[in-house]
């Protein structure tokens, strides 16, 4: 069974597609990062997942049912733009509100779980407003524990965070899928980030769903290449392009495709006149794969 399974799923603004005959399939226990530009219909699919938003067409499944089934909507838990606090509150009275508004039992006891997930136990009573970006994205994705979820829905958590709250952040949705069993649905910009953690990934474009692919597919898909760097790069370049075919010349670094032999490369440059004073293999990663994607024309479609 998949978490979430999307066919055709439409919706117009004005006259012009924000989703447009998108489908998604998000398998049971994965991190799906979700990809793409700004506006290019992320959040608005997040909206219709969680039923903030009413489609023109298509349909949307969540755990085998329709997403509008009130047993399947309380498996749901979102933070889609900000957590929604009361900033003089404090970090418990915010969770205990939310607590009441969902009707829990045992509400200290969730409250108390949740935060001790994002690493917050410590900090239930300090007010929201004198929280950190960090914190305040932690206590967002506590909120939407509440109730202990089994999909989680994560609109660009980590865009703004420093190297150590992207980390914290990154530990937290590893241990909400392998401890917890949650789905995660996650945007994000910060595709090195996303990277570390992701099993599956969707890249969405204009509305439409252009590639879906598990991180083992990414590695597959991913082009081998050698980078070097020798005293004379441009007549480097120029000797490898005639062999090899494939170079180029990234930051301070030649770059040779679909080869793995570095040694061959090595006693190739040698032999006419260039020597390596360092190289390494290396494969292209999630950030230049989409780049490459984005690179692709398409062509934009009006509402009917």
């Amino acid at each position: 069974m998949n978490a979430i399974e999307i066919r055709n799923l439409s919706k117009s603004f004005r006259g012009m597609y924000a989703v447009d005959s998108l489908n998604m399939t998000v398998p049971v226990g994965a991190i799906y990062g979700f990809i793409g530009e700004n506006g290019s219909g992320k959040s608005t699919t997040e909206k219709l997942i969680c039923g903030h938003l009413v489609p023109d067409g298509g349909e949307i499944k969540l755990f085998g049912k329709d997403y509008t089934d009130a047993g399947v909507r309380v498996r749901v838990g979102a933070l889609i733009e900000n957590a929604g606090c009361f900033p003089g509150s404090s970090v418990y009275q915010n969770l205990m509100m939310q607590a009441i508004n969902l009707n829990l039992e045992n509400r200290d006891e969730e409250i108390a779980r949740v935060l001790k997930t994002v690493r917050m136990e410590d900090s239930a009573n300090i007010k929201f407003k004198s929280c950190s970006l960090g914190m305040k994205q932690r206590i967002g994705i506590a909120m939407a524990l509440l109730g202990d979820p089994a999909l989680l829905i994560l609109d660009e958590p980590i865009n703004g965070l420093d190297t150590d709250g992207m980390r914290i952040m990154r530990e937290i949705l590893v241990d909400i899928t392998k401890n917890y069993g949650c789905t995660v649905l996650i945007s994000s910009h910060i595709l090195g980030e996303l990277e570390k953690i992701a099993t599956h990934y969707g890249i969405i474009r204009q509305g439409k769903m252009i590639m879906e692919m598990s991180a083992e597919e990414l590695e597959g898909r991913a082009r081998v290449f050698v980078s070097l760097k020798t005293s004379d790069m441009a007549g480097a370049k120029a000797v490898l392009k005639a062999k090899y075919g494939v170079v180029k010349q990234e930051d301070e670094y030649l770059r040779v495709y679909d080869v793995e032999d570095t040694e061959s490369i090595v006693e190739y440059l040698l032999q006419n006149g260039h020597v390596v004073s360092e190289i390494k293999k290396n494969k292209i990663g999630l950030e230049e794969y989409y780049i490459e994607l984005m690179s692709r024309p398409t062509d934009g479609k009006e509402a009917k």
